[in-house]
């Protein structure tokens, strides 16, 4: 069989990569060709991504990928584009984008929230679509845009979400795929369809939510510029798991019968199971678990958590005043510092915006009665034994939901390169966490374009592909005694 190659564009919160992922002999190869930053600008209309950027390195990477496939004697096959969830662009009856797409920690979104709950109530809310209630869903996003400009949505032909967006840029073919569509809060996850009635409820338009396709569609040749500037002629598009989670829990190498969870580590943190259909309760409700949909059919049944973007805000204000780090450096200090110091809330409102972390976790320290960090290994551990013992009570809510012990956590993305932190994470739940791979998200979607191309039968093979190819790293607990004692006292710090 000749060496068979898929581009895969993996667009993170922070910064985005062109890989070039290789199938030979049933063994995945990834090489990154080209890594650029994805930067969040303020303009006088708010907050929005850099699209024309992004698609600028798109195309500069696709470019590089092309040329190494050449030199590496790899028949080129597809592309593929995964990315964060919620955010879109609005496409008009011209095909024209009407305005820069907004990012999702722009301020417009948490006063149309409380509008959109004042109206249909948390509790039908989540019976109707089964997604964990946050200010920047989709749905509260879009009834923002109607309330600052009336007459867009009604001139609008398609929503696409980023990676749709991304993926209309190269084809020219509007395409909604399931993975990043079900993270909007406006899908039924018993059906996967759009839920129109409960979207009408809010006087928004539905003309533009469209047939939704799953992960491995084949969605059409790149266009005649596209492929004239790339050097890749009718290079075909083929849909991964565009939502960036839905790609790397495709590529959790479990194997066996252990029962098994995800935590997908990086700016965000997303911990749940894989299951065939929706858990839809007060349990459920209550601890506002997520459905999100899942290559091969699956649901994706998790919690978000803010994850590393603490650890990336505390460096950032570390910069700021001075003092430059990596994120190794960061993770020695953190070692170096006393254990268990201060304690923080990852979920704390505050976190959640850009800018003064360092000084938001002073004044949480200071509201809740422990002392206040005093250099970068302090501020850093806080954070990350914060996130360690926060895994292990959305664990252990997960198991109650599940109604079984999980047996085994695997970590997959970039986070899973913090060994100080995978230790913690063992340390805090007390079982064997997986490491590996750290391109879980990249190798989930080359693999999931290889699917739709009929180069890799399904689910079971793409993961025994994984699991033939990379290194996994065995993290044991420790210490978890010493997590044990400190729990109660985080539990209380989330006002339980």
């Amino acid at each position: 069989m000749s060496k068979r190659g898929y581009v895969a564009f993996d667009l993170g919160a922070e910064s985005g990569r062109a890989i070039l992922a290789t199938l030979d002999g049933g063994r995945l190869q990834v090489q990154e060709q080209h890594r650029f930053l994805n930067q969040m600008r303020t303009l006088p209309s708010g907050l929005h991504w850099d699209l024309m950027g992004l698609w600028g390195n798109l195309l500069q990477g696709l470019g590089k990928c092309v040329q190494a496939a050449k030199e590496q004697g790899v028949e080129l096959v597809s592309l593929g584009v995964d990315t964060w969830g919620v955010d879109f662009g609005l496409i008009g009856k011209s095909g024209q984008l009407l305005g820069l797409p907004f990012a999702y920690r722009d301020q417009r979104n948490p006063p149309a929230m409380e509008k959109a709950l004042a109206k249909l109530g948390a509790q039908r809310l989540y019976e109707v679509t089964g997604i964990q209630i946050l200010p920047f869903n989709s749905l509260f996003q879009l009834l923002a845009q109607h309330e600052a400009e009336p007459a867009v949505l009604p001139l609008t032909k398609h929503m696409l979400t980023m990676p749709d967006l991304l993926h209309y840029f190269f084809t020219g073919q509007a395409v909604n795929e399931a993975t990043n569509a079900s993270t909007t809060q406006m899908i039924d996850p018993h059906t996967g369809r759009w839920a129109l009635d409960l979207i009408k409820q809010l006087s928004l338009p539905t003309q533009f939510l469209g047939p939704i396709v799953p992960a491995g569609t084949r969605i059409g040749p790149v266009t005649a510029a596209v492929g004239q500037e790339a050097g890749c002629p009718g290079l075909a598009v083929i849909a991964p798991g565009t939502h960036d989670t839905a790609s790397a829990v495709a590529a959790v190498p479990v194997e066996g019968k252990r029962s098994w969870a995800y935590l997908s580590s990086g700016t965000w943190s997303l911990i749940g199971a894989e299951i065939d259909s929706p858990i839809i309760n007060d349990a459920s409700r209550q601890a506002m678990f997520t459905h999100e949909r899942g290559v091969g059919g699956k649901i994706r049944f998790l919690k978000n958590i803010p994850g590393l973007w603490l650890v990336q805000e505390c460096r950032r204000d570390l910069e700021k005043r001075g003092q430059r780090y990596e994120y190794a450096q960061l993770a020695e200090l953190a070692q170096q510092a006393q254990p268990f110091r201060t304690l923080v809330d990852p979920a704390h409102g505050p976190f959640g915006t850009p800018g003064g972390m360092l000084e938001k976790i002073e004044t949480f320290a200071k509201a809740t009665g422990q002392p206040q960090p005093q250099s970068a290994g302090q501020f850093v551990r806080a954070c990350l034994e914060s996130l360690a013992l926060s895994y292990r009570d959305k664990l252990e809510a997960l198991e109650r939901l599940l109604g079984r012990r999980v047996e085994v956590l695997h970590v997959v993305g970039g986070g899973g390169k913090n060994e100080l932190l995978n230790q913690m994470t063992a340390d805090a739940i007390g079982r064997e966490v997986v490491v590996g791979p750290y391109e879980a998200t990249a190798i989930g979607n080359a693999l999931t374009q290889a699917m739709g191309a009929g180069d890799v039968k399904d689910l079971a093979q793409l993961r025994q592909i994984v699991r033939a190819s990379f290194e996994l790293k065995i993290v044991q607990p420790i210490h978890s005694s010493r997590f044990d004692e400190q729990y109660e006292r985080f539990t209380k710090l989330l006002g339980r």
